[in-house]
């Protein structure tokens, strides 16, 4: 195996065609195709399953192609720093579910440590995609959450992945809603918590998951629970525009981050006992870097906003 034939996986990965990654590699396509076979028998795997519709990688070839981009970059750091003589970017990527304080200790490392020697790239997606994100290095963490009901299903799934789950602090259950909402404008002014009785009355909103769209894979808590009214979205500003205009609701940790959402939102404590526990993924097989030990002091210090 060769970095030529890493870099040429890695091409054909980005453009899912023979032809277009010959064109950008500056080979002909015969000799992609040959240096491909050639690195196949020797994997003993097939790493592109090809097809009319082009060309995607098997499951164990997506598995190699996490490795081949991580030799490409440390490479690409070598010879930055000692052929070329380059002090090059160093670079941070996150996946999380659809948290608005993971988002914003994102924005603050950002802030602290600016883009002039850094770059930033963070995922805000499904539970399963945040796994694979991590397990194949397109992403140093993942951000998400574990609670009784989904623990052994989502700790198995970690730990046939090769990853680590590490906490970060235990919340409460809240119901983030509309100021406008008429169970906003009755419990603010009560202080008591939400029943689910009171909740039914208004839509649940949750992230849809896709392909993994089980209730263990949820970004929500009480998955399982059956809903009068149930709305799906895939993106948080969607999520947000349907608490108002339709009253909605989402279950949450109940911290409120108003610098990105702004205040026309409030967590409701929900009348349950339950709790979830939010944390951190990575491989176990890797060191986090300084970057990424920095993002987890900043979104630690979130704990002290835990509401309970």
């Amino acid at each position: 195996m060769t970095l030529n034939q890493i870099n040429y996986a890695i091409a054909i990965s980005k453009e899912r065609s023979l032809n277009e990654a010959a064109k950008k590699l500056f080979i002909s396509q015969p000799s992609l195709t040959g240096a491909m076979h050639a690195l196949e028998e020797e994997l003993g795997f097939d790493i592109f399953v090809r097809s009319k519709n082009g060309i995607s990688p098997t499951v164990k070839g997506a598995e190699f192609l996490g490795y081949a981009r991580a030799v490409a970059e440390q490479y690409g750091v070598l010879d930055d720093k000692y052929i070329k003589k380059k002090n090059p970017k160093r670079y941070f990527s996150v996946s999380m579910q659809h948290y608005s304080f993971a988002v914003k200790a994102f924005v603050d490392l950002i802030n602290k440590l600016g883009c002039e020697e850094y770059e930033f790239e963070a995922q805000e997606t499904k539970t399963r995609e945040i796994i694979t994100n991590v397990k194949n290095q397109l992403s140093e963490l993942g951000i998400l959450y574990i609670n009784d009901f989904n623990k052994k299903v989502l700790l198995k799934a970690l730990e046939d992945e090769g990853l680590a789950f590490t906490e970060l602090f235990e919340c409460g259950i809240y119901a983030y809603i509309s100021k406008t909402n008429p169970l906003a404008v009755k419990k603010v002014m009560s202080g008591d918590p939400v029943t689910f009785e009171e909740l039914d009355d208004y839509p649940c909103l949750a992230f849809t998951q896709g392909e993994y769209n089980s209730v263990y894979y949820a970004e929500e808590v009480l998955s399982a629970r059956h809903f009068k009214q149930l709305i799906r979205a895939n993106d948080r500003a969607t999520m947000l525009n349907l608490a108002k205009g339709v009253n909605g609701y989402t279950l949450c940790s109940g911290i409120l981050c108003e610098e990105l959402n702004g205040h026309d939102y409030v967590a409701l404590k929900v009348d349950t006992d339950e709790k979830m526990t939010v944390g951190y993924i990575y491989r176990k097989d890797s060191i986090i870097s300084d970057i990424g030990k920095e993002y987890i002091k900043l979104i630690s210090q979130y704990r002290s906003k835990v509401l309970g």
